[in-house]
Order: C-alpha cells, then structure tokens, then sequence
C-alpha cells in the first residue's frame, strides 16, 4: 500500500473510530501510531508515542489552555453573567426581541472572559431563558438565541479554539486573538439584526418592548464593573507587549479568583469546583492536542498533505472555488464532531492547501472557527442545543433546534462577508503586530 493510500486509510479509521464512540484523542493517538508503525517501523512508532505525550506536556506555549479555563470557571462562579444580562437588557429595551438581543450581546462580551461555546451557553443560559420565558417570549427565541450566543465563546478571544489553532497551525496566538475581535462582533450584530427581523414578522414570539429610561441604562453599568476590569486589564497586558500571552494568562485566572474573593462568592465549594472543572476541562484538552500530534507525524510522513496541496494548486480553477469546498467539509464536519478535534484532525491536510493557494493562515483560522460555529448549533451534534436542553429540561431538544435554525443565516452571511473582506479579521493584528 503506497504511502497515500496509508494516510487516506488512516483518516477513515479515525472517523469509524469516532462513530464507535472512541475519545478523539485515543482515537488519532492509535491510529497515528499504528500508521507510523506501518509506514517506518514499530520502534519508530513507539518513540513517537515515548516523545509526543512529553513534549506536549512540557510545551511552555499549552499553558494558556489551562490558565483561560480557570479565568473563565472563576469568572462563571462570581455571577458576571448576570451583570452582564441586565445592562445589555437595559441598553437595547427599546429593539423588538429586546431581550433575546441582550441576550447575544451578554454572550458576546461574556464569551471575552471564557473562551468556551458550552460554557457560555450554560452560564447565560441560566441567567437569560428563565427571565425571557417569564416575559413571555416564546422558548425557541429564548433557548436559540442562547445555543447561538453561546457559540461566540470560541470567536471572542480568548478562544480555545484559537489556541488549539495557533499551536496546529504554529501561528502566533495574540494574532489569532486580535483577529477574532472584529469577526466576533460582526456575528453579534448579525444575529441580532435576526431576532429583530424574526420578531417583526412574528411578533408573537415575544412581547412589545419594554423602554428603558437613560437613567436606569446608565444605572446597569454598575453591573459591568468586574467585567471592564477583568478584560481591559487582560487585553491591555496582552497586547501592549508588557506580558507574554501566558503570562497574560496567569494574570487573567489570578484577577479573576480576586473578583470572586472580593464578591464573596469563593468558597471552599467553590473552589474546588472551580479547580475540578479545570483540570477535567485541561486534561481532555491535552489528550486530544497529543493525540492531533501523534496523527500529524503519521500525515507528515505519509506526505498526504503535501500531496493533496500539489495536486489542488495544479487544478485549472478558482482558489476560491478551492476555499468553498473546504468550507463545506468543515460545515459538515462540525455538524458531527466537537471544534477542538475536528481543528487538530483537519489543520495537517487543509492548511498546506490553503498556504500554497495564497490565503492568509491567520484569516483561514478565524474563517474556518466561523465555519465552527456553525457546528455547535445545527444537528445532529449541535453541542450548545444539547446543553441548553439540559439547563431548559422541559423544553424539547427540536423546540431548541427550531429555535437555533434562523441564526444560521447570520452566520453563513458573516462568513461571506468575512470571506469577501479579509481585512476585517486582519485589520486589527496588523495593527498591533505589524
């Protein structure tokens, strides 16, 4: 079997692997292994398998991953969500589906002090369907615009899935990060422009607005204090240069157990709830980026990425026509897998393709992290509907679906328009690193 043919088996039985309900990290570690194993020897493969777990655990740049976890747990248990919830409730009163608005906005700038789709989503999940349900908006505005909100805990940096990116894609993170900013707030206005043309044309699935006086909008902002501090303190250290990303890191989780304390929210119970989710969170994290490496050195040296960017860059079409088909893969691909494997799984074989088309490799990342998004709430993974329809239990699982449906096309429309202006993802980290 030719060294193509391997590779092209190997991914196969990744996917098989997947169906049979195999950890992503196990499953790219076996298959890499055994496909090393096949391709050079099996000591090779075994010092493959002595080296990768080491060197990524020893990997100075992986740290960020654990440190944005806890910032995010410790941020979760101080209750920022629902300071967030009310002010952008107060400022955005006066739009049709105002609070399904405020909704988006709130996941928005909670998802800048998280880095995680899910735990977006549960945290204003819990705060917002409750108050929207109570003021009669109907539970599939309320459970979609939360699953969709959520989603912009892997655009906003600081975004796991960036990180995950950067260390694939050997990219510098604080680029990615820049990067996401923008794009990020394209898809808030995106999505909010949604619920206000929804509710025009269904006015019954929430009730008139409710304005708001200047004084009590003004009022709200007592509630964003934490917050302010939390992430202008983070992304002035960050980007300014005077701390590394790491350190950046450090300094974040660190700030935010001192709100927590200060907010007489930090209990024992809590912090170790806190540390215990973060550890769990990490580890899973650490077996599937060990796991995308093992799987890498097998595709390097299959030379099937290489292989397949020869071959697409000596087809006689459009680079953009290249671009849309693996747009499509990784729409598809994210309606079956979580974001984080399916970025270590597919990096190694598109990014070579995309490189030698010409696109930029910081702007691919934000584009196929968009593309993401889209993944965490369409079926039949959908992982944000799943976690709504655990927070919202009496709300059918299709109900949440029907509900996160609409939003897609903010999405898809965000995209394009990303696509057709990369300088909305690149202005930014040009501007800050040149």
């Amino acid at each position: 079997m030719s060294a193509t043919a391997l590779a092209v088996t190997g991914i196969v039985a990744v996917i098989l692997l997947l169906a049979f309900g195999v950890n992503i990290g196990m499953a790219m570690m076996l298959v890499g292994f055994a496909g090393y194993a096949a391709s050079v020897n099996i000591d090779a493969a075994y010092g493959v398998l002595r080296t990768e777990p080491v060197t990524q655990a020893s990997n100075f740049v992986l740290t960020v991953i654990p440190l944005f976890i806890m910032m995010g747990n410790f941020a979760f248990a101080s209750g920022m969500s629902a300071g967030l919830y009310n002010a952008g409730n107060k400022w955005l009163s006066r739009l049709p589906g105002g609070l399904a608005c405020a909704t988006i906005a709130a996941c928005a700038a909670f998802g800048a002090i998280c880095g995680s789709t899910t735990a977006t989503a549960a945290t204003m999940g819990v705060v917002a369907i409750p108050e929207m349900r109570k003021h009669g908006y109907a539970s599939s505005l309320a459970c979609g615009s939360v699953s969709v909100g959520g989603s912009l805990g892997i655009m906003i940096p600081p975004s796991s899935c960036f990180i995950i990116y950067g260390i694939a894609a050997e990219e510098n993170i604080g680029r990615l990060f820049a990067a996401g900013i923008l794009p990020g707030i394209v898809i808030a206005v995106f999505c909010i422009l949604v619920i206000v043309v929804h509710v025009k044309i269904k006015p019954e699935l929430a009730t008139p607005p409710i304005p708001c006086s200047w004084k009590e909008r003004f009022a709200s902002l007592k509630g964003l204090i934490d917050v302010i501090i939390l992430f202008v303190g983070i992304f002035v250290l960050m980007f300014s240069g005077v701390f590394t990303i790491s350190e950046a890191a450090a300094a974040g989780a660190f700030l935010a157990m001192i709100i927590c304390l200060v907010k007489r929210k930090l209990t024992l119970k809590s912090f170790i709830a806190v540390m215990g989710d973060s550890i769990k969170t990490t580890a899973m994290t650490y077996l599937i980026v060990i796991g995308a490496m093992v799987f890498g050195k097998f595709l390097a040296i299959s030379k099937l990425p290489m292989s397949l960017a020869s071959l697409v860059t000596s087809l006689d079409v459009s680079p953009y026509l290249v671009l849309t088909v693996i747009i499509i893969i990784y729409a598809v691909l994210g309606c079956l897998m979580d974001a984080l494997p399916m970025v270590m799984l597919t990096i190694p074989i598109f990014l070579p393709v995309m490189l030698d088309l010409g696109f930029d490799k910081v702007w691919f990342g934000v584009v196929i992290v968009m593309v993401m998004m889209l993944g965490v709430i369409t079926p039949p993974v959908g992982l944000n509907c799943y976690v709504i329809s655990g927070v919202a239990k009496d709300v059918p699982l299709q109900t949440i679906f029907k509900g996160a449906l609409p939003f897609t096309f903010a999405l898809i429309a965000a995209i394009a328009v990303v696509t057709a202006v990369p300088q909305i993802a690149l202005f930014i980290p040009n501007l800050l690193y040149g």
